[in-house]
């Protein structure tokens, strides 16, 4: 059974060896797309996002992220908040060769646009249930007590 303090741990360490998610503004689904999350590992209430000022994300407002892990063993859904984050010292720190390769006009280009997604709720599912638990499963016995154990809805 992992605990919710397991859970939110588990999901940051994910997230930080797989950084995209799907990311819209709520109640705009055709504002969905997979964005790179930045992250700051002193920062567990915020991720940032590079994007274009003529994106759909640029207008900001109320978020929704979500995550499946690389080895799809862990999932998450994160309610937040997008901002235009204005502080150069944020775009410098995750500023890298990749980011450069889509401003062709570096940090100052004009259409450059970092978001911060100011996190508040997230729901985190492990579906790692381990050996015992998937043979049974495999062999159609409940599992539903056990997956229960391994959900979390919690403020990040």
């Amino acid at each position: 059974m992992s605990t919710t303090e397991d859970l939110k741990h588990n999901f940051w360490k994910a997230l930080a060896a797989s950084p995209f998610v799907f990311l819209q503004r709520n109640g705009e689904p055709e504002t969905s797309v997979p964005m790179t999350a930045q992250l700051d590992k002193d920062a567990n209430g915020a991720i940032w996002f590079f994007t274009r000022k003529d994106h759909s994300l640029a207008p900001g407002g109320p978020a929704t992220a979500t995550f499946a892990a690389k080895d799809n063993q862990l999932f998450a859904r994160l309610d937040g908040y997008l901002v235009t984050e204005t502080r150069p010292e944020k775009i410098d720190q995750h500023w890298s060769t990749i980011i450069e390769s889509w401003f062709p006009g570096g940090k100052t280009d004009p259409n450059l646009l970092m978001l911060r997604m100011d996190l508040d709720k997230a729901e985190i599912w492990n579906s790692d249930l381990g050996l015992v638990d998937n043979v049974k499963m495999l062999l159609g016995f409940d599992v539903s007590d056990k997956a229960a154990k391994e959900h979390t809805e919690t403020l990040l």
